[in-house]
């Protein structure tokens, strides 16, 4: 991690972030990375009680992804306002997020797959494989082309060439695991922030710990470490 200064984490709606990769993103600010969240939508098809108005939501959800983010030691979130359940990937989008790549200037960049897990149903929700496709078209070729989305440059946004990808991955598809153990209940604190989402949940911090298990044995960590797992990409 020493020539990384800079990460911008790419997801579609809040609380993603926190399930996939919330204890990686603590050592990462632990150790002095200065980590970006740009959030494609606000979550506002999400929630879980019917006496809040569906209006409120995205505020609620938006306020919930702050509050997450500043247990793992972030600040800087970017909100595109897309609507939360029906995201294609358009130049629009593209645009948007070339414009938050350009801003925050990152060496990484972690997205989800733009790929649907056949064995896993809410994984590969729409939104995410969306916004994974429309993040690594951002990526390359839009960011680092200084002709591509011409309002951008006249914005004052200069291209920008992103070094690597983290893509989340499950087990079978990572090739890289970040051991988590010691940063996992910082992951609990940020997930339990996203209250409209997690508060039915009773067992949230044992099928969260279930999960790394599964990732720190499929990376060869000894018993009871907990991992994330990502598929790394060079992308200079």
């Amino acid at each position: 991690m020493t020539d990384i200064e800079r990460v911008l984490v790419i997801a579609a709606h809040p609380d993603d972030i926190d399930f996939s990769s919330a204890g990686t993103i603590a050592s990462w600010t632990d150790a002095g990375i200065a980590v970006s969240y740009c959030i494609v939508t606000d979550g506002d098809a999400g929630g879980f009680d019917p006496a809040v108005p569906r209006s409120e939501i995205g505020g609620i959800r938006q306020e919930e992804q702050r509050k997450a983010a500043a247990a793992v030691g972030v600040s800087d979130i970017e909100f595109l306002g897309y609507p939360d359940g029906r995201l294609t990937v358009t130049l629009e989008l593209r645009r948007d997020i070339s414009r938050s790549i350009r801003r925050v200037k990152p060496q990484r960049v972690v997205l989800p797959s733009p790929e649907r897990d056949l064995r896993s149903m809410y994984g590969s929700h729409p939104d995410h494989t969306a916004t994974g496709e429309a993040a690594l078209c951002a990526v390359y070729p839009d960011a680092r082309n200084p002709w591509a989305h011409p309002e951008l440059a006249a914005e004052g946004f200069e291209a920008h060439t992103v070094s690597e990808v983290w893509v989340t991955s499950s087990n079978d598809r990572a090739d890289h695991y970040v051991d988590v153990t010691d940063t996992f209940d910082r992951k609990i604190a940020a997930l339990r922030a996203h209250e409209s989402q997690t508060a039915h949940m009773t067992d949230l911090e044992g099928m969260l710990g279930q999960w790394g298990g599964h990732q720190a044995k499929a990376a060869g960590f000894e018993s009871g470490r907990l991992a994330e797992g990502y598929l790394v990409l060079d992308t200079r």
